[in-house]
């Protein structure tokens, strides 16, 4: 097979959109077992979850990067802020801006339920050898930047 048209008609690239779908599946199943754990819903779990790669930010955005209106990003933020995870914070260059703040308890759930999970994908990965972990981690991460929005 010389190209992706060559890999398409021989059925490879269904076989990889299937098994991305399946791993996709099992990991967010398995994620969400980890998250039972705690007391945060999934929801709210990839909210704390975008605030801590990309830091604070305003409801719009968190909106936008969740796919969901503002009212219901509103009400998440609002059952957040009573459990202690986030809280608001205007901003001090423009006072009409208000952001959205991750606290330590957000930040502590954030980093256990990662890193239970990079556990679990370790096991996952305990029969393959260091190259093939190292050739997956390189093809994946050109498979995201191929994909990656903007």
């Amino acid at each position: 097979m010389e190209n992706v048209k060559d890999a398409a008609a021989a059925g490879v690239v269904a076989d990889i959109e299937k098994d991305l779908r399946y791993i996709s599946s099992i990991i967010k199943q398995k994620g969400r077992e980890i998250l039972s754990q705690y007391t945060i819903t999934p929801p709210q779990f990839i909210a704390l979850q975008w605030l801590f790669e990309f830091g604070d930010m305003t409801i719009g955005d968190l909106s936008n990067r969740m796919y969901l209106a503002c009212s219901t990003t509103t009400d998440l933020v609002d059952r957040m802020e009573k459990n202690q995870l986030v809280e608001r914070v205007r901003d001090e260059k423009d006072r009409r801006v208000v952001r959205i703040h991750m606290l330590k308890e957000g930040e502590r759930i954030i980093e256990e339920v990662i890193n239970k999970r990079q556990n679990y994908l370790e096991s996952v990965l305990s029969d393959f050898s260091y190259d093939e972990v190292l050739q997956l981690q390189q093809n994946l991460s050109k498979l995201h930047l191929e994909i990656k929005p903007e």
